[in-house]
């Protein structure tokens, strides 16, 4: 099995910055281009976890850099997270499920 198709959970931290200052408005553009990749997701207080695949991982991060950089961002760091299981696939609802 090609563990690169299963899916994935990915914690993704953006700190862009404008001005000097980090931006909140910013941020919102970064999970705005989360929403529209169509993935799942659920934003947190300090970053926004993505169930995806990790052959499709670069092209989410290229959305979120490409919409903080037109929404303004002149900076940005980003942390990341992520979680594989190599024989099967990982989804939100497996760490979140006892929780709800």
């Amino acid at each position: 099995m090609n563990w690169k198709k299963n899916k994935i959970n990915v914690a993704i931290q953006v700190l862009p910055e404008a001005g000097g200052k980090i931006k909140y408005d910013l941020v919102d553009a970064a999970i705005e281009a989360i929403r529209r990749t169509g993935f799942k997701y659920q934003v947190c207080p300090f970053e926004t976890v993505v169930e995806c695949t990790y052959e499709e991982l670069p092209k989410v991060l290229e959305s979120i850099h490409e919409s903080c950089k037109s929404a303004g961002t002149e900076k940005m760091l980003t942390n990341l997270k992520i979680q594989v299981d190599f024989a099967q696939g990982v989804t939100i609802e497996d760490k979140m499920e006892k929780y709800r």
